[in-house]
């Protein structure tokens, strides 16, 4: 039995996820739910027990000093519920942010503890954000797809229906056990160039955001996240300037990044684009468009110069009315996102984080 004592009634809530370890390439997924977390100053309301889905040997807890006495924090899973308030003038709603490190046991019961929490505030839909190790350069835009187990949901949302095989990790394991649940789960992915694979990296963090604030229609701030990418770009431009055999790789990598890309360069994306910085013109009066930076980094969408926004102070309203649940589907023999590319990982990674 799940107590849920002073969370108040949510407003449409979706609940949003991501697990550090092997599903967490740059750390640009578990980045982005810290910084909904930060900008938004979500409240942790729950904690899973650590004993039971963690090996101490693999994720080791740490010790540090509060006012001269030693505490331990254990390596675990926190819930947090923040109150986002659209800054074009829409309706609030309320954002359930789970993050945590991916677990190393007891997959099953992992993924209903974390379903039991969303039945229980109403979550009317669940996004899990990850992030790859990708043939990708790093002076393009991130690319970052959505991927779905529901047909329905992927007609409706235009998303990619998933066909993968092959070993996959919580994110998959997770939008599975919604999917069988009844409750519509929706799994972003960012490819990071794997010959910069290092944490963090902000530009695959930003792309991700930028991707679900499309997704659930509202617009998340963006805080210093902006510059930090501009500046990431930079040390990277700079460290391959200094390599004759990195520059030549990454050229290779743009050109057969913009020979795929040409198809992109239709009427709706520019659209699509277009909307985005209207978007964030119209909540940002007198604020500058999108200023062109040296590698290519204008054409991140939302990279502009933007900081906190007044307009994103908690709400305190509340008035869920909790939707009714679909029926479950049936099992269709379909696994974690084609993105999830278990050769691509092990380019460069080798941190071992709550890894298999």
């Amino acid at each position: 039995m799940i107590e849920l004592e002073g969370v108040p009634e949510l407003i449409d809530p979706v609940m949003i996820c991501a697990f550090e370890g092997w599903n967490d390439a740059g750390d640009a997924a578990s980045g982005a739910v810290a910084h909904l977390d930060r900008e938004w100053k979500g409240e942790v309301f729950a904690a899973l027990d650590a004993e039971d889905y963690y090996d101490f040997q693999v994720n080791r807890p740490t010790v540090w000093l509060d006012g001269g006495v030693r505490r331990i924090t254990w390596p675990t899973t926190r819930l947090s519920v923040v109150r986002a308030q659209d800054a074009g003038g829409g309706s609030p709603r309320d954002l359930v942010l789970v993050r945590g490190i991916e677990p190393s046991m007891r997959w099953r019961s992992f993924c209903n503890e974390i379903l039991g929490f969303a039945h229980e505030l109403g979550v009317e839909m669940v996004v899990i954000l990850g992030s790859l190790l990708g043939d990708t350069p790093h002076t393009r835009p991130v690319p970052v797809s959505g991927v779905t187990s529901d047909p329905d949901l992927a007609r409706t949302m235009d998303l990619e229906e998933s066909r993968y095989e092959g070993p996959t990790g919580i994110v998959g394991i997770l939008q599975e056990a919604c999917t069988h649940a009844g409750v519509p789960a929706v799994s972003l992915w960012a490819a990071v160039p794997h010959y910069v694979s290092q944490p963090p990296n902000p530009k695959a963090t930003l792309a991700l955001l930028n991707r679900l604030e499309d997704l659930i229609d509202l617009r998340i701030p963006q805080g210093e996240l902006p510059e930090d990418a501009r500046a990431w770009q930079r040390g990277v431009d700079q460290l391959a300037a200094e390599d004759s055999e990195v520059a030549e790789y990454v050229q290779s990598l743009e050109e057969a990044r913009d020979t795929a890309d040409l198809p992109e360069a239709s009427g709706e994306a520019i659209a699509r684009e277009f909307e985005r910085y209207l978007r964030r013109r119209d909540g940002q009066p007198g604020q500058p468009g999108q200023p062109g930076t040296p590698g290519g980094l204008a054409a991140e969408p939302g990279l502009t110069e933007g900081g906190k926004d007044s307009s994103y102070l908690r709400d305190t309203a509340s008035g869920r009315t909790r939707p009714s649940r679909p029926p479950a589907k049936d099992d269709e023999g379909e696994s974690a996102g084609p993105e999830e590319d278990p050769e691509g990982r092990g380019k460069g990674r080798g941190e071992g984080r709550g890894e298999d």
